[in-house]
């Protein structure tokens, strides 16, 4: 779906802005908001010259919503330009006389003398993806240059894509990857492919990433006012997962929020992972990827329009734990300034190893050891191994049970074995950074779903921990059994809250609670969300709220878990597609604050949209939201916790009684 009225932006100038449908009328209000493209001053002629060279004429003024829409438009590029309210930009309609042609202003139509250098406004008649899909005929082709590099993509309704552009040379198995230097020409309209995986899909080459942007500057950047860049690190438990997931599409992010955004691949699994005792496959190939691609948009992002000064990482579980090892790494030093880890592991079993980070040795011990052995690759020198497992086809490597999967200690990229969120080792201190997770995020990690036979103690050493641990949260009286009289899911709701708070909520709050005591990052926020839609469901069903006669897509307001993954749509503003509807007045509004929070602390460092913001682009649903339910406030005050759900609020600190039963207190990152 169209999010709301779009402007895309090229050249010279920056411009982006909508209007706020509901729900209910958001299918045909969109199909009717116009899309334009601002160029920089030229005369009338040049003008109509310079759009036709993009296959399009000057802006129409015929459209239904044409002076609520130029208004809106014009007055966000006043604050972003400077430009006076009274500057006139050409637009399409019929000229008086060869003097006098077509303008407008944030105040209405307007004439100006043809011969005067005035911004420009073209139509974009390009459209929206249609199923998921990009029209990439050669009309709406674009290209940027950076370098020796030369890229052609393509625009649709609401940003410029470039797909598939290799950050990378295809680098020798377990070796690190270095920044491209094949052909100069590269066609970027499609995405490439995942890199390979658990399960067989994807390509040894596959170190691609994907831009979208509201505005390319041009050949002469100087005087452009470039954007911020939001950089996603996908999920899946470094085992799988792709940047070119249709709900990371960042062109509605981009869009609403004025940013550029840059999805990327890196290597998984055994393929991404290995470390062995050798003293030279040392480990976090996939993490090197994701430094590879973070120089990569230092080196050439601008030419896209985005700002290299002013990077913000962000990722989702595996992606989250990318983005805490990246927090501690020393070369990432002037890669990034801001930082979103969403839903991180730490905690219990499984979940540790994103947070504690394996030596070689202990990597080998849990896993390489017997993965090698399971290839039949154990015998011989240690050249003589690796040299097996280069000879072995990737699916069997990937494939295997004991294939690794974890960040290690490898002395370059990792260098400690967790974040030193106590001031005693490496961290981004010029970053900013956000920590945040699902109230059930640990719902997807509690095992199976019980039967009428399994106890509640089985249940929950089911996660992973000690029975003895087990019993004596259980005996706590900290986390009641619901009465709902469906026996199993009560037992089920236990070890689901238990999960959470043992592989994320705790570790998390305990981890912002801690950088702030030692003053580790420029400033600390965190979050729990609490609307979900969809999300990682090894349990067919569990995240979906029940669907009623009034509410056929589900009623969020009825209980249901909120689970892993259940915050993407949001994020990424993907909802509204024909297999992801809305589900009620609510889910639109929702993720636009949502969005309008990511966007904000990617131009700002701050997740409270600025008011200047919010008025210019008619984001009347954000701005009512904050002057009801208040600012999202940072770590260092009483209410630390931001509650996204519908209302919004602020919390203390959560769950506290019960992270220090289960080990896991606010002051666990201590001396």
């Amino acid at each position: 779906m169209v999010f709301n009225r779009a402007t895309l932006v090229a050249l010279a100038v920056s411009l982006a802005a909508y209007a706020t449908p509901s729900p209910a009328s958001v299918g045909p209000l969109a199909s009717e908001h116009q899309s334009s493209i601002l160029l920089g001053a030229q005369t009338h002629a040049n003008a109509v010259a310079s759009c036709a060279k993009l296959n399009e004429q000057l802006a129409p003024t015929n459209g239904s919503f044409f002076s609520a829409d130029i208004s809106q438009l014009l007055t966000y590029v006043s604050l972003e330009t400077g430009n006076a309210n009274s500057q006139k930009y050409w637009i399409g309609g019929s000229a008086k006389n060869n003097e006098e042609c077509p303008a407008v202003t944030v105040h209405g139509l307007s004439t100006a003398s043809c011969n005067t250098k005035l911004p420009t406004l073209c139509a974009n008649s390009a459209p929206n993806k249609v199923s998921g899909q990009t029209d990439l005929s050669a009309t709406w082709q674009v290209q940027a240059s950076s370098g020796k590099f030369t890229f052609t993509g393509t625009r649709d309704h609401l940003s410029f894509r470039f797909l598939g552009i290799p950050y990378a040379n295809v680098p020798e198995r377990w070796t690190y990857s270095s920044l491209f230097t094949g052909s100069s020409e590269i066609s970027a309209l499609t995405f490439g492919s995942p890199c390979a995986q658990v399960g067989g899909s994807g390509n040894e080459n596959c170190l691609f990433l994907n831009v979208f942007t509201p505005f390319l500057p041009g050949s002469n950047q100087s005087g452009s006012k470039l954007k911020p860049v939001l950089f996603w690190i996908h999920g899946g438990a470094f085992t799988g997962g792709e940047g070119s997931d249709s709900i990371y599409d960042g062109g509605n992010l981009a869009s609403r929020e004025d940013v550029v955004v840059v999805t990327i691949n890196y290597r998984l699994g055994a393929l991404g992972f290995l470390a062995l005792n050798d003293g030279v496959t040392k480990g976090n190939f996939g993490l090197g990827d994701q430094i590879t691609a973070l120089t990569w948009v230092q080196e050439h992002i601008a030419s896209f329009g985005g700002d290299p000064t002013h990077v913000t990482i962000f990722g989702q579980s595996a992606g989250a734990g990318s983005v805490r090892a990246l927090l501690g790494s020393p070369l990432t030093k002037g890669l990034f300034t801001g930082a979103i880890a969403e839903s991180n592991l730490a905690g219990f079993a499984y979940a540790s190893t994103y947070s504690e980070y394996y030596t070689i040795e202990q990597e080998v011990e849990v896993a390489a050891g017997a993965f090698v052995k399971d290839v039949g690759c154990a015998n011989g020198t240690n050249a003589e191994v690796l040299t097996c497992l280069r000879g072995l086809p990737w699916q069997t490597l990937q494939n295997d049970a004991n294939a690794p999967r974890f960040p290690v200690v490898d002395g370059r990229i990792l260098v400690r074995d967790r974040l030193s969120v106590d001031g005693k080792g490496p961290a981004n201190a010029e970053a900013h950074v956000i920590f945040g997770w699902m109230d059930g995020d640990g719902v997807d990690f509690a095992g199976s779903f019980p039967t009428n036979a399994t106890t509640q103690v089985a249940s929950v050493t089911g996660i992973g921990i000690a029975t003895n641990l087990s019993e004596t949260a259980l005996a706590s009286g900290l986390f009641p059994k619901p009465s709902t009289g469906n026996e199993t899911l009560d037992t089920f709701n236990v070890t689901g809250r238990i999960a959470t708070d043992g592989e994320f909520r705790c570790l998390d709050q305990a981890t912002a609670h801690s950088a702030v005591r030692h003053n580790v990052f420029k400033s600390m926020w965190t979050y729990q969300f609490e609307r979900s839609y969809m999300g990682y469901e090894p349990i067919p069903g569990i995240c979906d709220p029940p669907a009623t006669p009034t509410h056929p897509f589900g009623d969020p307001s009825l209980p249901y878990f909120r689970c892993h993954s259940g915050d993407l749509y949001f994020v990424f503003g993907t909802l509204g597609q024909a297999s992801q509807p809305f589900r009620d007045d609510f889910d639109l509004p929702f993720s636009q604050v949502i969005t309008d929070s990511w966007g904000s602390f990617a131009r700002t460092f701050n997740p409270n949209p600025s008011s200047a913001f919010l008025e210019a682009r008619g984001y009347t649903n954000t701005t009512k939201v904050l002057e009801e339910r208040g600012q999202w406030k940072d770590v260092t005050t009483n209410e630390p916790v931001r509650i996204l759900s519908w209302p919004f609020s602020g919390s203390a600190w959560l769950e506290q009684p019960q992270c220090n039963v289960l080990g896991f207190p606010l002051d666990f990152y201590e001396d």
